[in-house]
């Protein structure tokens, strides 16, 4: 981690852990004020001239602390549009990646599908057929949905809604998807320590559950199954800052994708094992972070999606163009 990845990381926990309780207006205004929407906007552009590292550095402790906010859609959305040379949204903004209807003379109508906090916010920015749309979300009609740690996903429908839209590069699919992963990982990883604390603090027939051969056994295995995400999702965060206007991060993503994915099941599953009764509890906060990887892991790309994504990659490279692919790609960035 960079001197300044260290110096963002820190002065997020130290926002994260102030925000507390606070109700959403109030945590936002704290977010907002804390520049975090701009991390991603280059520096003469008046943002932070973040990357993509410092994005998944951010996005992984949000994701440790069960960030209620849509911090990281609020950061693809500010760069989305500015990249395709949108004003950049004002208030709190969301992203949408489904997107059933067409844009005809300015206006919008149709409907965008699962959107993070659709309902609190103020406009919503989505990418469909190689353009970026800026959508206000007054006067849409909503179809409320949550997501099972009871996030808003809710479905906006518009009708002529009049849209600021420009020729982009942007996939934003695979951008979001990576943000899930850098959560995945955070949350992955205070799944470990809270489950490391409780087999330590806790006694079954006259010992502590760490001093059971299964209980340490399973921490093993949700331990690297949380290093696994972890090193995935930081692999494709620096593929795509080699990479930042293509899609020479495709391949990383979708791999990290999937196998963040594949991860949540082992890790939510243990996690609850080695807690007993107590970690399926509402006052027990192991579940803030095991129902929102549950989401999470169907988001921007299920299991299925990404492993079909790669499939068929794979079967065009074949068995010889799949290892120089493979071999290339963990060559780049090395000194020679």
């Amino acid at each position: 981690m960079s001197e300044q990845q260290e110096l963002l990381v820190q002065a997020a926990e130290n926002i994260f852990e102030a925000i507390g309780e606070a109700d959403l207006a109030e945590a936002w205004s704290a977010i907002e004020d804390a520049g975090f929407g701009i991390l991603l906007v280059d520096e003469a552009s008046g943002g932070f001239g973040g990357d993509w590292a410092d994005f998944h550095a951010v996005m992984r402790e949000a994701g440790k602390r069960a960030l209620p906010l849509p911090l990281g859609e609020m950061v693809l959305a500010t760069w989305c549009a500015g990249r395709a040379g949108l004003e950049t949204p004002s208030g709190m903004a969301s992203i949408a990646v489904e997107v059933d209807g067409e844009m005809s003379g300015g206006q919008f109508s149709g409907v965008l599908r699962g959107i993070p906090w659709g309902r609190h916010s103020d406009s919503v920015v989505t990418v469909a057929s190689g353009q970026a749309w800026v959508l206000p979300t007054e006067g849409a009609r909503m179809d409320a949905r949550t997501n099972p740690a009871g996030e808003p996903r809710d479905d906006l429908h518009f009708a002529k809604t009049a849209a600021h839209s420009a020729a982009t590069d942007v996939d934003l699919r695979s951008c979001a998807a990576l943000m899930r992963v850098a959560q995945i990982a955070g949350a992955a990883d205070g799944a470990l320590e809270m489950s490391v604390e409780h087999v330590n603090s806790r006694k079954q027939f006259g010992r502590v559950l760490a001093k059971f051969q299964a209980v340490q056994q399973n921490l093993a295995v949700l331990a690297t199954e949380a290093a696994a995400v972890n090193c995935a999702g930081q692999a494709a965060a620096l593929a795509r800052d080699r990479d930042p206007g293509g899609d020479g991060a495709a391949f990383e993503i979708a791999a990290a994708k999937l196998r963040a994915n594949i991860a949540v099941g082992t890790v939510t599953s243990i996690a609850h094992q080695v807690h007993g009764a107590i970690g399926f509890t509402e006052e027990y906060p192991l579940h803030r972070l095991t129902r929102r990887m549950m989401g999470w892991r169907s988001e921007f790309g299920n299991d299925r999606y990404w492993a079909e994504k790669l499939g068929v990659r794979v079967a065009r490279l074949g068995g010889t163009g799949l290892w120089h692919e493979i071999t290339q790609r963990s060559d780049l960035g090395q000194p020679a």
